[in-house]
């Protein structure tokens, strides 16, 4: 039998477990077994960057092997109770025989290039007679063929059976809907081990992102070294040893670009900046004032880069010079931030002495202008928080690229100006929402004022809100086409090492599909949650697999359902 996807919804969903849904997949129902000593065969049609593809890419086949025969799983939680689902073990057993990949174009590199400017589509075959065959035009398309090949593979329950799909032949042509798919990571409020967010890198390459956006500071902690001021860590960091070398940076901007993944470093200003003053007191305006910070800030400690010091731009310059050389390699964006810039500060800096937006206005123009004339300079595109374009009506470089956050009419008003977007609605797409306030509320009129104590952004955002964002809801073609993209947003004030993997996953799984299928199927139709659970639910169990420690998507009684025991 040979189906195609589209046409067996329900039933298709619980063999065709891919994650995020490919573009096309047509299938049949054939077993064939997959044996550790396959065959593995690369070509290449020209010789750019040759050594470095294959590097990659070996890196890759290595990481698919253990996947496959080291950290894969018995999928019984996804049939009806003590079902026979598996092929009989003592059948007569056809083998994969072969995998070719072939890189067909010269686009192969990896984290670099802009958004719009990369091909990351591929064509996956398996044919009933066990020949498998990878063609794409980049790494990162061969990457993702790999990622969905891994999905293909079950273990048996009896051990030393062996690895099966029972979806021969197999056909799957895939490309993203949006170019820009990113998480963003705040490792400012509290502090993340490599290993940590090594981590992550490898959950949001097996969800298909290709950015990892590290918002690195902030009024909290200054974790990122800088050799040439190096008091800001020393000072700036918790406590010695939790701060991020040079190196320690490196390792991570590598071990990205080796799963196709762009780092992006946010140095967030001129608010979210008094961890500078601890090395730097001069800089700052309103630097920690106690009690009554919230005239300030919307968190503490306050503080705010002073807006018209020449002892600020210099200090600017000399950072930027530091750290844009060694973002330079890994990304072509680097993040200014921009949000929630609080005009009172501006009142205690002896350079503005004004709170009126008018007054702050040309002397905030000038310090981004000042800003990404280097970022520039240094071969990077800037990104910036909306409230630069929207709130303050700052004049940007069409280059840049907006970052909304605040609602879908945040991003027609960025597109209608002819700016790139970048969507994540804290509505929809921010996971720290819903977990309560993280603030004390003294005895009296403030505990009454603020009970019971939710947050700003409550509810929690379940996956299924989170799948249910359209990021170009309301927009016309035209507009659509400046979204690039968007990122599902992690805040730390809640959220450590401890609790990252289950806060993250699989939540943020659901924002990974939307970018790379779209919010609606091959034939315009919302996607389904009944479709979307299994699927889900079987990522979720090879993320488990693979160290991820993703929280379960419904219990097992309707994961064994067949679709339709648990909606309503």
């Amino acid at each position: 039998m040979f189906f195609h996807l589209a046409l067996f919804p329900v039933v298709a969903s619980l063999v065709t477990a891919l994650w995020p849904a490919p573009e096309t997949l047509s299938h049949g129902s054939d077993v064939l077994w997959v044996k550790s000593d396959l065959k593995i065969t690369q070509t290449q049609t020209y010789s750019i960057g040759l050594n470095k593809d294959r590097q990659i890419i070996q890196g890759a086949i290595g990481r698919a092997h253990k996947q496959i025969f080291t950290d894969n799983y018995v999928p019984w939680k996804s049939h009806p109770r003590n079902s026979d689902f598996e092929p009989q073990e003592n059948s007569t057993k056809k083998y994969i025989t072969s995998l070719l990949i072939d890189l067909t174009a010269k686009n192969s590199s990896t984290a670099k290039p802009l958004a719009q400017d990369f091909d990351e589509s591929y064509r996956l075959e398996i044919t009933s007679d066990g020949r498998s065959t990878i063609t794409a035009p980049s790494t990162s398309g061969v990457l993702h063929a790999l990622n969905s090949f891994t999905q293909l593979f079950y273990e048996h329950s009896k051990p030393g059976v062996g690895v099966y799909t029972n979806l021969a032949p197999i056909l799957i042509t895939d490309k993203p809907k949006f170019a820009y798919r990113g998480l963003n990571l705040d490792i400012a409020r509290n502090f993340y081990g490599i290993d940590d967010i090594k981590r992550t890198i490898d959950a949001i390459s097996t969800n298909k992102f290709n950015h990892l956006h590290l918002h690195a500071t902030d009024s909290q902690s200054w974790p990122l070294e800088i050799p040439a001021l190096p008091g800001l860590a020393e000072k700036g960091a918790y406590q010695k040893g939790l701060s991020y070398s040079p190196k320690d940076l490196e390792d991570i901007q590598e071990y990205a670009a080796a799963r196709c993944i762009s780092t992006i470093i946010e140095i967030d200003m001129p608010g979210h900046t008094s961890s500078i003053g601890y090395a730097f007191p001069d800089l700052i305006a309103a630097f920690n004032i106690q009690p009554n910070w919230d005239t300030y800030a919307a968190e503490p400690p306050s503080g705010s880069l002073k807006l018209n010091s020449p002892a600020v731009g210099a200090f600017l310059a000399k950072l930027f010079d530091d750290l844009l050389p060694r973002i330079k390699p890994y990304s072509a964006y680097f993040h200014t931030g921009g949000d929630e810039v609080n005009p009172n500060p501006y009142l205690l800096d002896e350079t503005v002495k004004s709170n009126d937006a008018a007054v702050i206005r040309p002397f905030l123009q000038k310090f981004v202008d000042r800003n990404h004339n280097q970022v520039r300079k240094h071969g990077l595109t800037p990104i910036v928080w909306e409230e630069m374009l929207l709130q303050w009506n700052l004049t940007l470089g069409m280059d840049t690229v907006i970052q909304t956050w605040q609602g879908d009419q945040a991003v027609k008003d960025t597109v209608s100006k002819g700016y790139r977007a970048l969507v994540g609605n804290f509505q929809f797409w921010y996971l720290d929402c819903g977990r309560g306030q993280w603030l004390d509320f003294l005895n009296g009129a403030s505990f009454q004022k603020f009970y019971p104590f939710q947050d700003y952004c409550s509810p929690t955002k379940n996956w299924r809100l989170i799948y249910s964002y359209d990021p170009t809801a309301g927009l016309t073609p035209e507009e659509a086409s400046l979204v690039i993209g968007g990122e599902v947003h992690m805040w730390s004030e809640q959220t450590d090492p401890i609790n990252l993997d289950s806060t993250l996953w699989p939540r943020a799984s659901a924002a990974g599909e939307v970018l790379w299928s779209g919010r609606r199927d091959v034939n315009g139709n919302n996607r389904s949650q009944t479709d979307a659970s299994p699927r889900l639910s079987d990522l979720r169990e090879r993320m488990v697999r693979r160290g991820i420690r993703a929280g379960p998507v419904q219990m097992t009684f309707c994961t064994q359902g067949n679709g339709t025991q648990c909606s309503l």
